[in-house]
């Protein structure tokens, strides 16, 4: 394994982070389960999960992802073409591929919301280490699947998901995701509360 590698897994994670990172940002307003409970009593969701988080989210991880495609692909002329990013197949198969980048992150943290008002954990609480990876395996998990389906409707010759991500990608992800999350969370709460001091 080496740099360019590392380089990769992080390129094709740019519209995940995107997209989990801008979906608290823009949150607010009507929670997406509207504000029901679950037959437990407790919340299916929770407040913290919006309609404008998941939509808006989504929309910014894709411009993000939109963006890394260009980028990537001036640079398969240049003498940077060596390190291999993605294009995301480029223009048309890009759309459905960002999307089920950035939507299936916002799923995979919905459903581990889920489960997390299911044993009781409170909204802003740590659990770890479903926390730091819900958004990741969601991301992984919904462009596995839209990619098979582009492979095997004949959109696409090739499937974008085991063509660009290697065994050594997904590693590095699940490794590295975790601690990016954790400082990323320190730094957000950190900021809130300096704002309420002031």
């Amino acid at each position: 394994m080496d740099a360019t590698v590392l380089a990769q897994a992080f390129w094709i994670i740019i519209p995940v982070y995107t997209a989990n990172a801008t979906a608290v940002l823009v949150g607010g307003g009507t929670p997406i389960d509207f504000g029901r409970h679950w037959r437990d009593g407790r919340r299916i969701l929770g407040d913290g999960k919006t309609w404008s988080g998941l939509l808006v989210g989504t929309l910014l991880g894709m411009i993000a992802g939109f963006g890394c495609a260009v980028a990537a692909s001036f640079m398969q002329g240049t003498e940077y073409a060596f390190v291999g990013l993605t294009a995301f197949e480029g223009f048309p198969l890009m759309i459905p591929i960002l999307f089920s980048l950035c939507f299936g992150a916002l799923l995979g943290d919905l459903i581990e919301s889920f489960f997390k008002r299911r044993v009781g954990i409170a909204r802003g609480d740590d659990w770890i280490p479903f926390d730091q990876l819900d958004f990741l395996v969601g991301a992984l998990g919904f462009s596995l699947l839209v990619s098979t389906v582009l492979q095997v409707s004949g959109l696409s010759a090739a499937n974008w998901f085991f063509s660009t991500l290697t065994i050594w990608h997904l590693l590095i992800l699940v490794v590295v995701t975790p601690f990016i999350h954790i400082m990323a969370n320190l730094i957000w709460r950190r900021a809130k509360h300096r704002q309420t001091q002031h």
